[in-house]
């Protein structure tokens, strides 16, 4: 089995039985796919108790996690992660049975191919990225953002709670490619935080960046797909047919 669901911002109450009854007869074969803001790992400073915490939870779980990055994760700390060869693609290895599938990579999950590209521009950095290095002190730092941010200001802190890497590499693009040419641009699914710029411009006519364009191009080069599963906006809902932004909501697909 394999289900999906959307952003967490490490929130994992959605895991609870409660909410995903259908975990009881689930096993470590079987899978959750979050399509990014997965959140776990966040604490600048390294892992927290809370952290820890969860992920043990998590862990525990009778299914598998799997989930592509979004823009709100610590790249920095996501990174050191052991990388390993899983279901065909490369991951990092969070826990026993939590992996990030990394950009741009195809795995096999049940016979299907899914094609994993995390990623997505923050929408709240409107008025800039601060950074500690422009500041005499932390606690000046801290000042002026809460100064700022109570005057309503859209604002984050590189390194703290913004990474120059929720927007892909050319690298990272590069191998897209070269992993979609090996499997001739046909795969089952897409998973993915954000969506091609041609697909999302029918909610959010301006959210256009350099990761919803490449996106553009991988189907202007011929990229066949069933279904193409994101997360990112907050809603769910479901565009043209087979593009489904997800949310809050866990869906089995497999």
């Amino acid at each position: 089995m394999v289900y999906i669901t959307g952003d967490c911002h490490a929130d994992f109450s959605k895991f609870n039985t409660k909410n995903f009854p259908e975990q009881k007869t689930m096993t470590k074969d079987d899978y959750v796919i979050i399509c990014g803001d997965f959140g776990g790992v966040w604490a600048y400073m390294g892992a927290s108790s809370q952290e820890e915490y969860w992920l043990k939870w998590l862990d525990e779980k009778p299914f598998t996690t799997l989930f592509v990055d979004g823009n709100h994760e610590n790249f920095d700390r996501l990174c050191e992660f052991s990388r390993v060869n899983y279901l065909g693609g490369k991951a990092h290895k969070i826990r026993n049975s939590i992996y990030h599938l990394m950009r741009g990579y195809v795995f096999e999950i049940e016979k299907k191919k899914f094609f994993a590209f995390g990623g997505a521009k923050s929408h709240d950095i409107q008025d800039g990225i601060i950074d500690i290095k422009n500041y005499a002190s932390l606690s000046d730092m801290v000042s002026d953002y809460n100064r700022r941010t109570r005057n309503g200001e859209m604002l984050r802190i590189n390194h703290m709670s913004w990474w120059e890497n929720e927007l892909p590499t050319h690298h990272e693009m590069q191998r897209g490619r070269r992993e979609l040419e090996k499997v001739g641009y046909d795969v089952d699914y897409v998973i993915s935080h954000c969506l091609p710029q041609s697909i999302i411009s029918a909610l959010y006519p301006n959210a256009s960046d350099k990761l919803t364009t490449y996106f553009d191009s991988l189907l202007d080069s011929g990229l066949n797909f069933s279904e193409w599963h994101c997360g990112h906006y907050h809603i769910e809902d479901r565009l043209f047919g087979r593009y489904t932004i997800h949310y809050k909501d866990i869906k089995r697909i497999l």
